[in-house]
């Protein structure tokens, strides 16, 4: 049974992660995205593009506080999943909404201060969606590749400035993405704290017990 779960498991995070571009796809050609259809499809496609990055940030807290391995099977997709929405969100807005005009564009980022923070968080996910295969995990070395994907925290983070900077007015659900980045964050480095206290136990344990005389455990 646990192995037909895992059989499954890709294919439904991958019909989860394609399911809100199904849905709003339906809404554009039903004409139900509204009077402003162009800001819903942004507004949209961010919402979709941050709740995918948190999902993928939240696998090795998952497997560090439950013990559950599967999560790690899927965090790549999910952040793959990320990256493209956010790749449509920024496409949308360079596109559809300034119809790719440079100087306007160029304008946006220099002075809307979201606009920067939220193209800040594209091109911190970029360098991870380039370098998301196992070819450039044997480039790189599995630590200067982990060091590097460590990128997704400070995204998600200036995702959430992002968010909050472009609903001023309507903040619970910014903050709210602000309080889980702050609780994953948190049992990471709960983690590794404790991963550092062991060696430096043991080594009090050895210097005790050469002081007393006793073999070192």
């Amino acid at each position: 049974m646990a192995a037909a779960r895992q059989a499954w498991l890709k294919p439904l995070v991958f019909a989860g992660g394609a399911a809100p571009l199904l849905w709003l796809a339906s809404r554009a050609l039903r004409g139900t995205l509204g009077p402003d259809p162009v800001a819903e499809v942004l507004n949209r496609l961010g919402l979709y593009a941050i709740s995918l990055l948190f999902c993928s940030l939240a696998c090795t807290p998952v497997q560090i506080a439950l013990g559950w391995n599967w999560p790690l099977r899927v965090r790549r997709m999910l952040g793959l999943f990320a990256f493209f929405y956010a790749t449509l969100h920024l496409s949308t807005y360079v596109f559809v909404d300034q119809g790719l005009d440079l100087g306007s564009i160029g304008k946006d980022i220099a002075k809307r201060r979201f606009v920067t923070v939220g193209f800040a968080a594209w091109c911190a996910l970029l360098p991870l969606a380039i370098t998301s295969t196992q070819g450039w995990v044997r480039r790189l070395g599995f630590r200067r590749w982990k060091a590097l994907h460590r990128l997704a925290y400070l995204a998600a983070g200036l995702a959430c400035v992002h968010f909050i900077w472009r609903f001023k007015t309507a903040l619970l659900q910014p903050l709210s993405f602000t309080l889980v980045l702050a609780v994953l964050l948190a049992i990471r480095i709960g983690k590794r704290a404790a991963a550092n206290r062991v060696p430096r136990f043991r080594e009090s344990g050895r210097i005790l017990a050469k002081w007393r005389g006793q073999p070192p455990y």
